[in-house]
């Protein structure tokens, strides 16, 4: 989730002012750029156990934990290239700078850490920058015997069991998610992610994209569920991170139905994030617990409780922006939501598979009408199967296997046009490859874990950190 950012004072006097915020993210074409955020679960390593810091259990903030990386990565000696984010004296992410700029570190509540990449013009630079990331947390992970595996729900660990981070909007959404939901603090605390952000040229482009991409997210989900375990065991879904956001907080989550209709716009999507319930406000570089209030009803006059008096800035609306957690969410870009995260191959394959479908004009032509071969409410219908059922989710006459391949081949053909390409002098087609193995018959890494728990793991689901460590 985001880190705290500079606030715009600017008091909000209209309603276009507010469509403004997203129409100004409209870039030309040439000026299109992919940024990649994935999150990833810390572990204790045998050889660092201690009756306090038991084997696989999750790292604490301090001390010899998420606090330690942080400040280990920000002296970094070979150049500045972070800089420290503070929340009431904590540590609580990384700014990039230099040759990291536009990048960020941040911490999921329970300790989940994250690399916000930096908006770069290829999916090479994408695969740099992630090797980078993980060659540069490895030495310090072992000097403090922890290491990091991406996975999209914890496969050992109860709630209880993990640390709460000190960022400040985790304790007030700690406080409010049992009210919303079941599930909205195993999302916080046993989920991770991987996404990615895209450009859009104008609104009917942003309308055009958000249509396709979130027609198709239930899909994608599918496609990279890699979270087959609940407490050690299997939990008869292969993508239990996208079971938890079914009851988390359906009031901002999911795919709401206006956004696929025709006429989608920025002011649909403004009038949509009204009416979804605030957390927070920042005053005074303090966060003021708000949660469930109305931001509609704040701007006709009615101000939550400690904001007596204060009008709704810009700041505020764009702070607001970050609590809404549709499967694509709209800022100044489009965010894809709906993938476990995996491998470091198969988190790339999802930067690779959106930007071919969206990026390339032919083939977002060629996905709308894709699309439109379902009415509309199928896919969202398809949201519900997909965590249980994986590809095997019913389709049509059959399952999600015919309809994934044809999206895998769409991506195809939108990243041969683009044509780009690396030192080797290869396009950015090869990064869809693990995409390809399983459209030909290929297990998912879901299927692929519960293959090795039933084989050669014999029941033990610890296995898993250490073949999908980073």
């Amino acid at each position: 989730m985001s880190n705290p950012g500079a606030h715009n004072s600017d008091v909000i006097e209209s309603f276009e002012q507010m469509v403004g915020v997203l129409a100004a993210g409209a870039r030309a074409r040439s000026e299109w750029r992919i940024g990649t955020e994935h999150e990833k679960f810390g572990f204790v390593l045998p050889a660092a156990a201690s009756p306090q810091r038991r084997a696989w259990s999750s790292p604490p903030y301090a001390p010899q934990g998420i606090e330690a990386l942080l400040q280990a990565l920000a002296g970094e000696k070979s150049g500045r290239r972070w800089e420290e984010i503070i929340d009431r004296d904590a540590l609580i992410g990384l700014k990039g700078m230099a040759d990291a700029k536009g990048a960020s570190i941040s911490l999921e509540p329970g300790g989940q850490f994250e690399l916000s990449g930096a908006p770069l013009g290829t999916l090479h630079e994408t695969a740099a920058e992630m090797a980078q990331h993980f060659a540069a947390i490895r030495p310090v992970c072992a000097a403090l015997g922890i290491g990091f595996a991406p996975l999209g729900f914890h496969p050992t660990a109860r709630r209880a069991d993990i640390p709460w981070m000190p960022k400040s909007r985790y304790a007030i959404m700690r406080d409010y998610m049992p009210r919303v939901g079941t599930l909205g603090l195993d999302m916080m605390l046993r989920t991770c992610t991987v996404q990615v952000n895209l450009d859009f040229g104008s609104e009917a482009d942003m309308a055009r994209k958000m249509r396709v991409s979130l027609a198709l997210q239930p899909v994608a989900t599918a496609l990279f569920a890699s979270s087959p375990f609940y407490e050690g065991r299997p939990n008869g879904f292969m993508s239990n991170r996208a079971r938890v956001w079914t009851d988390t907080d359906n009031a901002r989550a999911g795919m709401p139905r206006q956004f696929l209709r025709d006429g989608f716009s920025f002011a649909a999507y403004v009038e949509w994030l009204l009416d979804v319930p605030m957390y927070f406000v920042t005053r005074g570089g303090r966060m003021i617990d708000v949660a469930g209030s109305s931001f509609r009803a704040w701007l006709d006059g009615h101000c939550p409780p400690g904001l007596e008096g204060q009008r709704p800035t810009i700041g505020d609306f764009e702070d607001h922006l970050t609590t809404a957690f549709p499967d694509v969410r709209l800022k100044q870009f489009l965010e894809m939501r709906g993938a476990d995260a995996g491998s470091p191959a198969m988190m790339l394959a999802q930067s690779a598979l959106w930007t071919g479908l969206l990026y390339d004009e032919a083939t977002l032509h060629a996905a709308e009408e894709l699309v439109l071969e379902h009415d509309l409410d199928d896919y969202i219908a398809l949201r519900a199967e997909v965590p249980r059922a994986g590809l095997d989710a019913p389709w049509g006459q059959g399952n999600l296997r015919p309809l994934a391949a044809r999206m895998i081949a769409l991506a195809t053909d939108g990243l041969r046009a683009r044509a780009r390409r690396d030192a080797q002098g290869r396009d950015e087609t090869h990064h869809l490859a693990p995409l390809h193995e399983i459209a030909a018959g290929g297990p998912t890494q879901a299927e692929s874990w519960l293959a090795a728990y039933h084989g050669r793991w014999q029941g033990d689901v610890t296995h898993i950190f250490t073949e999908a460590a980073v």
